[in-house]
């Protein structure tokens, strides 16, 4: 393929690589920008969150497109052609700018317009294309005809040098090294500076290309300035399931599901899988507090105590209450029960064994709070964890369930018949992801009315999930066929419309400002 972009923008004189193809090309360079899916298009390992039908009404509710790496540099070149019929100035430079402000054309225009143009191509760390080019730095040609390289100090022929509008200019070898250092070893590609030490000009397109001779370097710098087209553009998400090229384009943001070629659902807002009941902000919460061993400290804190003295943390492992601080700078003697000095406790004047009512309270309520607290974490983790895992067997049922519809069909079934098993294990995943997400929700929710419907609703699709997973695990036989279709088709209706009736209830309590979190 073309590359569009550098071919549209960049001036004519420029040999511009041969790209290969999108897949080809972006596995090479690891470009982390989303997936195309590989595997049986019957039985994808995906979990097929809506039907078909369903998510045509979503896409026409929520428009997007998914586009190819063609269509987002295409869109690309589009954008700057946009900003360029208004502004007149320079590919390259336009392409600067709209990165400097995340590709958002109206407020480009809008700060170019405000008066202060200096200012506006300075904050970008471009020259100004309407001043005349710095004669402070003019080039300091030698009697000899020849100009000092700053980089490697040999001496050139005017021909051999080069720098941008800065006025900065070294050895076309010198840029070379340099460019291809930070595009290859650095990953740098929209913001690369000029080499002279001190000066924040960034370079241009248009020179990188005339200045780098390795096609590889070359390729890789296009596909970092693909990649930051999209990911500063609020409006663009690449996919983020492994090894696909596709991008997501939308016309606003918003927290809804959208779903790419390779068959991968995700969270437009949040790039995560899709969600649904539970928010992307509370999402986000939860994440944090799973990946960071929060309630590790909350198991301590539960189970350990402090060393009064070097407040190491300690946690009593016998019977004896006469404890030594393994510290090797502390070996502090102290009681686990009063954490006071050893020493007196055998005086017949002190008080360990006294009860103080307020200080026994006190730190009773404090331990019990952090028990409380982790148990209830736990509880909600667990289930969470549970179903994922689960989910993650269910899709190994794909292959099985492809091996009993074949062996149904030599029951004198047809493939249209035997079709329910298949829907049978998409519907399955939804619950499973559904009720999945239903703990993270339900972990922030705090308790009334509301919260116990949704609580039952819960209960009522966890007990179909389960039933309808134990159905689709059972040996099929000729003598239990239409038994186990019917219970299988039955329990999937079932769990479909249970599914639907918790997530409405959920959305209903968005609308009507039913829940109350206790973040």
């Amino acid at each position: 393929m073309r590359d569009l972009y550098l071919d549209s923008v960049c001036s004519s004189s420029v040999n511009f690589l041969e790209m290969e193809s999108d897949e080809e090309s972006f596995d090479n360079d690891n470009v982390d920008s989303g997936n195309v899916s590989s595997g049986d298009d019957d039985f994808a390992m995906e979990v097929d969150i809506n039907s078909s039908k369903d998510r045509q009404a979503e896409q026409d509710d929520y428009p997007y497109e998914v586009l190819t790496t063609e269509e987002i540099v295409q869109h690309m070149v589009d954008c700057i052609r946009d900003v360029n019929t208004v502004v007149e100035i320079p590919g390259t430079t336009t392409r600067i700018l709209l990165n400097h402000f995340k590709w958002d054309k109206e407020k480009l225009m809008e700060r170019y317009y405000d008066g202060d143009q200096e200012k506006f191509f300075r904050d970008a760390h471009v020259i100004n294309p309407f001043n005349k080019p710095n004669t402070v730095n003019k080039p300091k040609v030698k009697r000899s005809g020849t100009e000092e390289c700053e980089v490697c100090f040999s001496q050139f022929p005017p021909s051999m040098m080069t720098g941008l509008e800065c006025g900065h200019r070294f050895c076309t070898t010198c840029w070379g090294e340099y460019l291809t250092t930070k595009i290859m070893e650095e990953g740098l590609g929209q913001s690369i500076a000029c080499a002279a030490h001190g000066c924040d000009i960034l370079v241009d397109d248009e020179t990188v290309m005339r200045l780098v001779s390795d096609s590889r370097v070359k390729l890789k710098y296009q596909h970092l300035i693909t990649n930051s087209f999209v990911e500063c553009n609020r409006l663009l998400r690449w996919c983020p399931s492994a090894d696909c090229t596709y991008a997501i384009k939308v016309n606003y943001v918003d927290p809804r599901p959208v779903c790419c070629k390779c068959k991968h659902v995700f969270c437009f807002e949040c790039g995560e899988n899709w969600h649904d009941p539970v928010q992307c902000r509370l999402l986000k919460k939860w994440i944090k507090k799973c990946d960071d061993d929060s309630e590790t400290s909350n198991w301590i804190a539960a189970n350990t105590k402090e060393c009064p003295k070097c407040n190491v943390t300690i946690e009593k492992d016998g019977g004896c209450n006469h404890m030594i601080c393994k510290n090797q700078n502390c070996k502090h003697d102290f009681c686990w029960v009063c954490l006071g000095s050893w020493e007196p406790h055998g005086s017949s004047w002190y008080n360990c064994n006294r009860y103080d009512e307020d200080e026994a309270r006190a730190a009773r309520d404090a331990q019990e709070k952090l028990r409380s607290s982790l148990a209830r974490y736990l509880h909600y983790y667990n289930r969470y964890m549970n179903h994922m895992q689960s989910l993650k067997f269910e899709n190994k049922l794909y292959a099985s369930v492809k091996a009993k519809m074949e062996e149904m069909q030599q029951h004198n079934m047809s493939w249209i018949e035997v079709q329910f098993l298949k829907k049978a294990v998409d519907i399955l995943c939804q619950c499973r992801q559904t009720l999945m997400y239903t703990y993270v929700f339900a972990y922030y929710l705090r308790k009334n009315n509301q919260s116990q419907i949704f609580e039952e609703n819960q209960k009522d699709l966890e007990s179909a999930t389960e039933k309808l997973s134990e159905y689709l695990e059972r040996d099929i036989t000729s003598e239990n066929l239409a038994d186990i279709k019917q219970k299988v088709q039955d329990k999937y209706r079932y769990c479909e419309k249970r599914r639907k009736v918790l997530l409405d209830h959920v959305h209903e309590g968005y609308e009507k400002d039913w829940w109350d979190y206790t973040e």
